[in-house]
């Protein structure tokens, strides 16, 4: 049984994005895992090529019959999983060479912690993108924003088996800030101050294509944490300034609007959140 499944959901990639993931992913100091490359019925037949021009048999390759969309997809790769720990990676990203390497030792050292992500460099702009640390402030920058980037994370397998929670096509492209909503107070998190992915931002990435839809899965998850967790809402509300400054993966998630002595915070800069009052200067 490998240590590590690393989970690389694929569709209509472009072979050079494609190869550039793959290879970083069999380029890995830390060698105990399976790629499971899962292939959501692309449209594009060289995806099936691409792929099974590696003959690494660490490279376990599965298709869809028909088009799943991504929250199923990443719930069928969970399935598929026979590792402890499960790497997700996405099909146009590179995982630097020492990613599975130090995010393993650090789940072996912390049984603990359920979930941990890393800093990551955005592509092509190489820009940095550091990410809070430590648990609680994890869980407080998550009733803003998406505080663990998805796409460098690493999960326990037994965090999906004891609380049956999995991927939500309700919430997609936002399924992966759900899920670490929905797992506050079940597990715990953490993210290594390093940078261990290299994450593309492009005129294709489900990210950019799908704001609009991003923008409104965001709303709806930020009402449910307020709704289940009102004492971490409770702790975090009068806090707005010190998450201004918070993007993920270069989007930025909220900004705030003063005036009249009042300050406002609006989601993705159009949703009214919350307002606070204040007396002095700022």
């Amino acid at each position: 049984m490998p240590k590590v499944s690393v989970l690389m959901p694929v569709y209509n990639t472009k072979e050079e994005y494609l190869r550039e993931a793959i290879e970083s992913v069999l380029s890995q100091t830390f060698t105990d895992f399976e790629l499971i490359i899962l292939n959501d019925a692309s449209k594009d037949e060289n995806v099936e090529k691409v792929v099974r021009s590696y003959t690494d048999k660490r490279i376990v390759y599965a298709k869809n019959q028909q088009n799943m969309g991504i929250s199923r997809t990443r719930n069928r790769l969970i399935d598929l999983a026979k590792g402890e720990y499960l790497a997700i990676t996405d099909h146009d990203d590179i995982s630097l060479p020492d990613r599975f390497e130090k995010q393993v030792q650090f789940l072996d050292r912390h049984p603990d912690v359920g979930i941990v992500g890393a800093a990551i460099q955005e592509l092509p702009s190489r820009r940095i993108i550091k990410m809070p640390e430590t648990n609680r402030e994890i869980e407080e920058h998550l009733c803003f924003v998406s505080a663990v980037a998805h796409p460098v994370s690493m999960i326990r397998k037994k965090v999906f088996l004891e609380t049956g929670l999995r991927y939500e096509e309700d919430f997609s492209p936002a399924e992966d800030c759900a899920l670490w909503c929905r797992l506050i107070g079940k597990t715990r998190f953490y993210n290594l101050p390093d940078v261990l992915l290299k994450y593309r931002w492009h005129e294709t990435n489900q990210t950019h294509l799908q704001t609009k839809k991003m923008d409104e899965a965001g709303a709806r998850i930020l009402l449910f944490v307020r709704r289940e967790h009102p004492d971490l809402w409770a702790r975090v509300k009068n806090k707005a300034d010190e998450f201004y400054t918070i993007r993920i993966l270069g989007i930025p998630f909220f900004k705030l609007k003063r005036e009249n002595k009042k300050v406002t915070l609006l989601l993705f800069g159009k949703i009214p959140l919350m307002s606070v009052k204040y007396k002095m200067k700022m």
